[in-house]
């Protein structure tokens, strides 16, 4: 029996979400949680985690799972790690649906760190007007670098913030170059701070960075799991017919 779980929280998550609704394949979509108002999708749904590597591999056996795609985030290393895990133990088909990383492109500032230690310890010194666009889930980390004012764009509201001095902008993607342009020109941003996510929903500041001749700190990606990597929806469809 096919049943084919995706793991998502992403806009190609969300295309493949669609695609195999409209072909009728049976199928589960999982968010991770890190959202308070996920977008609703064609397909049955979840949220939250499913406890490591020996809860995800319990879930495909309790449900059935006969195929696997991971669409998470390019920064979701732990769970891509956990579904590489408990694919192999269970048997399970997996292939990761990724978007291609970023380029530096000609007239562009990057300074690329390899994680987001490395991203913090760059910022010590003196005090800058930085557009930090890592999400929610890393500021903690950044408030080792207080004397920043920061400018955040978050998609839910945040209750509390680690940061001593910043402003939240409440926004959901995907994002224009004028728009980003704009933001940054109205707070004197000096410094984008930028996961290296890929793909076209974020990829505005960086056009808007590269327009006003502003420094972007670029945090590479995290090493994955060796697995099936796959970059358009159709690959993936193929895959499943195939597998």
């Amino acid at each position: 029996m096919f049943h084919l779980l995706i793991l998502g929280g992403t806009t190609e998550a969300n295309i493949l979400a669609k695609a195999v609704s409209d072909q009728g394949v049976a199928a589960t979509y999982s968010y991770a949680g890190r959202v308070d108002n996920p977008r609703p999708q064609p397909l049955p749904s979840r949220v939250g985690g499913f406890g490591g590597a020996e809860g995800l591999a319990r879930y495909i056996r309790d449900h059935g799972i006969s195929h696997v795609v991971d669409a998470t985030h390019p920064f979701a290393a732990q769970m891509s790690r956990n579904a590489a895990t408990a694919c192999a133990e269970t048997g399970t088909p997996l292939a990761a649906l990724t978007r291609p990383a970023w380029d530096a492109q000609e007239g562009d500032r990057w300074r690329r760190v390899p994680d987001i230690p490395a991203a913090v310890a760059a910022l010590s010194g003196a005090r800058k007007r930085i557009f930090l666009a890592v999400g929610r889930m890393h500021l903690e980390d950044f408030a080792a670098q207080p004397q920043h004012h920061y400018l955040l764009r978050l998609v839910d509201a945040p209750t509390t913030l680690p940061l001593p001095e910043c402003e939240v902008v409440v926004s959901r993607g995907p994002f224009t170059v004028d728009g980003d342009r704009a933001l940054m020109e109205r707070h004197g941003t000096q410094l984008i701070v930028s996961k290296n996510a890929g793909g076209t929903g974020a990829l505005a500041k960086l056009d808007a960075a590269r327009a006003l001749g502003l420094p972007v700190l670029m945090i590479d990606r995290p090493a994955m799991p060796e697995r099936v990597e796959l970059a358009t929806v159709p690959e993936v469809l193929d895959w499943l017919a195939h597998s």
